[in-house]
């Protein structure tokens, strides 16, 4: 791409998913760019979650002093994926970071970075804690945590006035909210957006 196509090319539609562990942020994320590649025909990237990989090549769970890091390289591996994308499907961002920095460590010094950060994205997807908690390795602190989480990272939205749209129900139902959510914001990138909205999953 040019430079000059940089500078005339809208800017790629961020679409976040933040919420509890176990509640099918990663899950979500993948079948919801991969139907809206589908349906729109636009550049779509579903950007994992880095704290996952951290995990695994670290063999741990991060320190309080890795926290900032971790969330940096997110954010950076996020814009990576706008600069040649039209839709960026985000599982998780800083904020949920933040959250957990706040509540296991009490260090809310990453608070208003992550906050700054998130506010980049287009919409917010909060999902819900109706799916049952399933271990995944280390990283994961148990189902005690979940609501405890829910209840600050809502809280953290309302304060900063980032609105999002709950994203509830199971299998097919789940993927159907987050289109209903993510329609009109599609519109505005493709005149197919609109149909998001009638689509139900298979």
């Amino acid at each position: 791409m040019t430079h000059e196509e940089r500078v005339h090319r809208p800017t790629a539609l961020r679409i976040a998913i933040v919420g509890a562990e176990s509640t099918g942020k990663t899950a979500l994320a993948r079948t919801l760019s991969e139907r809206i590649a589908t349906v729109t025909g636009l550049r779509t990237r579903c950007v994992g979650e880095w704290l996952r990989d951290w995990c695994a090549q670290a063999g741990r769970t991060p320190r309080p002093d890795e926290q900032m890091a971790i969330a940096r390289h997110q954010h950076a591996l996020i814009d990576a994926a706008a600069a040649d994308s039209d839709v960026v499907v985000c599982d998780t961002t800083a904020v949920m970071t933040a959250v957990y920095s706040a509540m296991l460590f009490d260090d809310p010094s990453i608070e208003t970075w992550a906050i700054a950060e998130h506010r980049r994205s287009h919409i917010t997807l909060l999902t819900a804690l109706d799916l049952p908690w399933v271990a995944d390795g280390i990283q994961r602190d148990g189902p005690q945590v979940r609501v405890p989480v829910d209840t600050r990272l809502r809280a953290l939205l309302q304060a900063h006035d980032l609105p999002w749209s709950l994203v509830a129900g199971l299998g097919a139902r789940r993927v159907d909210m987050a289109l209903e959510a993510v329609a009109p914001w599609l519109q505005r990138h493709c005149a197919r957006g609109a149909e998001l909205a009638a689509i139900r999953s298979p």
